[in-house]
């Protein structure tokens, strides 16, 4: 069986046999969220099925590709739809991405999400900027046997988001008049919603945003040593005491007015990434 530095290998090769520039930036596009990808130029498009050992994209709203190219001069490599542990895989081909990302030379990792909003000062479509993390999966991406050329065997987490970085967004949606929030994501397995006392529950752990990915990427990109910066949209309203039946076209609508600003605001930042 090929050890996962090998399969690594595998789709590093892959990818820079026909995207040869030395990626700065990797992007994870969440559910709703694959807009920003038509923004990217000089753009090299790869179906996942092409790429050797990632896993495939069965979530609707995932178009399952990664779209290669520049961002307002920025080498980046960007994901269109991620993995999900509900979709039945392991945390491990989960992460695998960021993984990838790290061997074709990612130094900061930007990722998003779609999530449920628990912190009563949210409404839908707000953008969050991720401060810290709870992980609920019950399962860790790091678990089993370290690889020490991988990263250390335990990673510290005290901030596994860049503070420079949640500086520099803040900054730049206070600049371009959109309104943003700083808040805490806790991650659970999914696929099914909460219920309203798992909503009571959550926010009582002193969480503001709710969602079933990110945290397992964030981990990876930690123990890869990469520099971190998390957004959530905001794309329903989980008040216990208020709470309506889950429609997931209007999650779907509500990610996409959120992820019209995401891509304002995410090339803003990438122009100023050498002030943070």
């Amino acid at each position: 069986m090929q050890n996962v530095r090998d399969k690594i290998e595998d789709a590093r090769r892959t990818i820079q046999s026909v995207f040869k520039p030395v990626p700065r930036v990797g992007i994870i596009l969440g559910t709703g969220l694959g807009g920003l990808a038509g923004q990217i130029e000089e753009r090299v498009t790869i179906p996942y099925s092409d790429i050797p050992h990632f896993p495939e994209s069965t979530v609707e709203s995932h178009a399952g590709q990664l779209v290669c190219g520049t961002l307002r001069g920025v080498p980046v490599v960007a994901m269109e739809g991620r993995f999900h542990f509900y979709e039945g895989y392991s945390m491990q081909e989960v992460t695998f991405p960021v993984r990838v990302m790290k061997a074709l030379g990612v130094e900061i990792l930007l990722i998003t999400n779609a999530a449920g909003g628990m912190n009563p000062h949210f409404e839908l479509a707000d953008l969050v900027v991720i401060e810290d993390h709870i992980n609920l999966m019950g399962d860790n991406p790091l678990r089993g046997r370290n690889d020490d050329a991988l990263g250390p065997r335990f990673p510290d987490m005290s901030q596994p988001y860049d503070k420079r970085l949640m500086a520099l967004a803040r900054r730049s949606a206070l600049e371009l008049g959109i309104p943003s929030h700083l808040g805490v994501f806790i991650a659970i397995a999914g696929p099914n919603l909460e219920t309203r006392a798992e909503y009571r529950m959550l926010r009582g752990m002193g969480a503001d945003l709710v969602g079933m990915s990110t945290v397992p990427e964030v981990i990876v990109a930690v123990h890869a040593g990469l520099r971190v910066l998390g957004f959530s949209i905001v794309t329903d309203v989980c008040l216990p005491d208020a709470l309506e039946p889950a429609n997931i076209k209007q999650i779907l609508e509500v990610a996409a007015r959120g992820g019209e600003r995401l891509a304002q605001l995410i090339p803003h930042v990438l122009e100023r990434l050498d002030h943070a």
